[in-house]
């Protein structure tokens, strides 16, 4: 039986999963490999091919058995897998600026080669844990890590735009001011933009704008003393029931809400996802963070108020696992 392989490629790491033609995961957890990408694309895509057997030796099958791959990495990149003429967000090495990786890698593995950027490639990962990699149905994911990334999946597909930049919902702006608490914050985002979801649902929001706006009203807090590591810290303290860090993820939360009803009356979806390493967390503060969100939207059109909201399970391998889908539905057109 045909193995597809799927490729998360990180700034330092490599991520890997192999999947069958019944979407069955042969790969349990992380199956990791050095990306070396500072030293530049030959190095890396070398490195790529030699972590591509180590995963089928795990998975207990032949690397020619591996007959398509899908990948994924940071952006800014084309829908086709051309970096910037910049270069890649983590791939500094002067030889990545407009380097088309998806071809590269194809060269290298000599099987077909499909793309995603990691936000678009996790967010397939959470649909599929949803609803199978045929289904027609239509979901929106927010990724919450350093950034805010995502994906929108309309009728099964991922959008990925004209030039590669669909589903970046971390620059959607939002109506933060209606957020109650945090009157008078003006969160900013490196992207250069004032109020959009990244400028509030992201770690670095925490350390850049909410954290500070909090200690500013509470001094006392041990915070306060923490220094450079003290963002760090919100989401342990969050989940132990801290009062000051369980309202900034509520302001999250509710920035996310307010996110998510736009979506909503966008497109209608089927469910909204949530994942990222700010939830990676215990059921309980889960399900109060799903609360606060629902709590953050304005009041929903009751053919709309059943929309799910659910965490994107298995985390660590969602952009391997959803490059894998992506190139398993090419296989299967």
């Amino acid at each position: 039986m045909p193995i597809i392989a799927g490729i998360d490629l990180g700034g330092t790491a490599v991520n890997y999963t192999l999947i069958d033609e019944n979407e069955k995961f042969l790969i349990e957890g992380l199956c990791e490999h050095p990306a070396r990408s500072k030293e530049g694309p030959a190095i890396c895509l070398q490195q790529i091919a030699d972590g591509l057997v180590i995963a089928a030796a795990k998975a207990g099958v032949q690397l020619s058995d591996i007959t398509s791959a899908g990948l994924d990495t940071p952006g800014p990149a084309s829908a086709t897998g051309v970096f910037s003429a910049r270069g890649s967000t983590n791939f500094v090495h002067a030889e990545w600026s407009g380097f088309d990786i998806r071809a590269g890698l194809e060269a290298k593995l000599g099987i077909p080669v499909t793309y995603l950027n990691d936000g678009n490639a996790g967010a397939l990962w959470g649909h599929f844990s949803l609803f199978g990699a045929s289904a027609a149905a239509s979901s929106i994911s927010a990724i919450i890590g350093t950034g805010l990334g995502g994906g929108v999946i309309i009728e099964g597909r991922v959008v990925t735009g004209r030039k590669g930049f669909g589903g970046e919902l971390g620059h959607v702006l939002i109506p933060y001011q209606s957020i109650p608490g945090i009157e008078g914050i003006v969160p900013e985002c490196n992207c250069g933009r004032t109020g959009d979801l990244e400028s509030l649902c992201s770690l670095t929001a925490i350390g850049r704008t909410i954290l500070p706006y909090f200690l500013a009203r509470h001094p006392e807090h041990e915070l306060a003393k923490a220094g450079d590591k003290a963002s760090k810290l919100v989401r342990g303290m969050a989940e132990r029931g801290d009062p000051l860090c369980r309202d900034i993820f509520r302001v999250q939360a509710h920035a996310l809400g307010l996110f998510f009803d736009e979506m909503v009356n966008t497109f209608d979806p089927d469910a909204l996802i949530v994942g990222g390493g700010a939830i990676e967390t215990g059921k309980e503060f889960q399900a109060w963070f799903i609360d606060q969100i629902r709590a953050g939207m304005p009041r929903q059109r009751v053919e709309q108020a059943d929309i799910p909201i659910v965490i994107m399970p298995n985390g660590d391998t969602a952009g391997s696992r959803g490059a894998a889908i992506e190139a398993l539905k090419l296989v299967r057109r």
